[in-house]
């Protein structure tokens, strides 16, 4: 108080001697001319205060992880001094909390208060299947980088930094499974067909599958046979596919090659066929030698297919078949032909009977028919004891003509005929000349075996 009233502003009245200039332009003078009136000084605008007796006006500012720039009136040597002005800042990685500026008061205190916090940005969440490691923790520029689990994949920002406002640069990654499973198929491989077949039985185990990411494997699935299946010569290609959770897929396929054993392809003999099982030349196929009707076969009948590529025995032959006539009977005679010919047996009183003539031409002119399929004639002509009896060139005695004709109840009276099958047994009758074509027509309707029918059917009609 003291020192206010001593700082109090006196009102001083002076008696001056007035002067009043004019100013004369152009000349640079002024002239003066004196009055004797009395004036009062007007008050200053701010308060006389005695800077040197009191320097340290506000307490020294001091902010920590800050910087104060003040502005005295009286210089830079009064920062504290009543009425000098401050600037406030924070050091990098720091926010001013209060004013940015404040002002030493006549109070002697500062107009406001202020200090530096440290920036921080919040605590980043955790990442599902992955996570991150922060060079600074929560501070500014402090960088976060993030990384996934094995299997999974970063989608999004690979790293994120505390910035100056207190928030994190980018945004929130994720972990993502995009990697399909690894999967992994048996070996291929090579099997021989079982004998007598043309198939192999082949087994494998499944295919070796595992998930990179969280080791579930959703669904295996297999294009092709399965194992234990039959597989047929050639090569066959599996596949299988695997799916994860995250439907990611993968593929491995493998391949089963199997291989038929085969010998040399057997042709039939001359006059003869092959009847083979299975495929007709593989491993362990078996093949039967038959003679066309009318031959006979000299050799081996059967044949198999080895492991070796190679064929047991040697290929028989079809010789003509022998006709024995020096027989004691016709029942051996005809025994000769059971299963192997079918006999037409020709009945004439003599060898001018005009249906005799015209039968005996007509077969004639169809020899080639009559012997694809299997028809050998049997003449008996005449009266005893001149009657003539003969298959082809070959003779018959009186007694076989005779039991011929008893058996097969055959009259010497006038032209008949007989047709018998290869069992020997009367098939139809005949009283006059029939045509080839006629008797054709009945055995290939109902004497063909269906083996003869099959072997017509595939190599047709040689005669037309």
């Amino acid at each position: 108080p003291r020192m206010a009233q001593e700082a109090a502003p006196v009102l001083l009245v002076v008696l001056a001697r007035l002067v009043s200039s004019t100013w004369h332009e152009g000349s640079g003078y002024y002239l003066e001319s004196h009055t004797n009136e009395v004036y009062a000084e007007e008050p200053p605008p701010e308060p006389a205060l005695d800077y040197r007796r009191v320097p340290q006006w506000c307490a020294t500012l001091n902010i920590h992880r800050g910087e104060a720039t003040c502005y005295s009136p009286r210089g830079s040597s009064y920062r504290s001094s009543l009425g000098t002005r401050c600037e406030l800042s924070c050091a990098r990685g720091y926010r001013l909390v209060g004013p940015s500026a404040v002002q030493c008061l006549p109070s002697r205190h500062w107009s406001g208060m202020a200090y530096c916090r440290q920036i921080r940005c919040h605590v980043l969440p955790a990442v599902l299947r992955g996570s991150y490691v922060c060079s600074a923790g929560v501070q500014m520029d402090s960088r976060c980088d993030y990384t996934c689990q094995p299997g999974y994949q970063l989608e999004g920002d690979r790293s994120r930094v505390c910035m100056e406002d207190g928030r994190w640069s980018g945004s929130e990654p994720i972990c993502v499974d995009l990697e399909p499973p690894k999967i992994r198929c048996p070996d291929s491989r090579e099997r021989i067909a079982e004998p007598g077949k043309l198939t192999a039985t082949v087994y494998w185990d499944p295919p070796r599958v595992r998930d990179s990411a969280d080791g579930v494997i959703k669904r295996v699935m297999l294009r092709g046979l399965e194992p234990g299946s039959e597989f047929p010569e050639g090569e066959h290609v599996i596949r299988y596919t695997a799916h994860d959770q995250a439907y990611n897929r993968a593929s491995c396929k493998f391949s089963i090659r199997v291989q038929v054993r085969r010998c040399p392809v057997l042709k039939p003999p001359q006059n003869g066929y092959i009847s083979c099982t299975s495929d007709g030349n593989n491993y362990g196929a078996t093949c039967e030698y038959q003679c066309d009707g009318g031959y006979e076969r000299q050799g081996t009948s059967l044949r198999v297919c080895q492991s070796t590529q190679q064929w047991t025995g040697s290929q028989p032959l079809c010789a003509p078949m022998q006709i024995n006539t020096d027989v004691n009977s016709a029942a051996s005679l005809l025994d000769q032909f059971h299963e192997k010919r079918r006999l037409f047996v020709i009945s004439a009183p003599d060898p001018s009977n005009r249906y005799y003539k015209m039968q005996i031409s007509m077969l004639q002119q169809a020899a080639c028919g009559l012997d694809l399929r299997h028809v050998t004639t049997v003449e008996l002509v005449g009266q005893p004891p001149h009657e003539v009896g003969r298959i082809r060139e070959h003779r018959l005695s009186l007694g076989i003509i005779e039991e011929l004709r008893q058996f097969l109840h055959l009259t010497r009276s006038h032209f008949n005929a007989v047709l018998l099958d290869k069992a020997g047994t009367d098939r139809e009758r005949y009283i006059s000349p029939v045509s080839p074509d006629e008797l054709f027509v009945f055995i290939d309707t109902y004497l063909l075996s269906e083996r003869e029918a099959a072997r017509r059917a595939q190599g047709g009609d040689p005669c037309e």
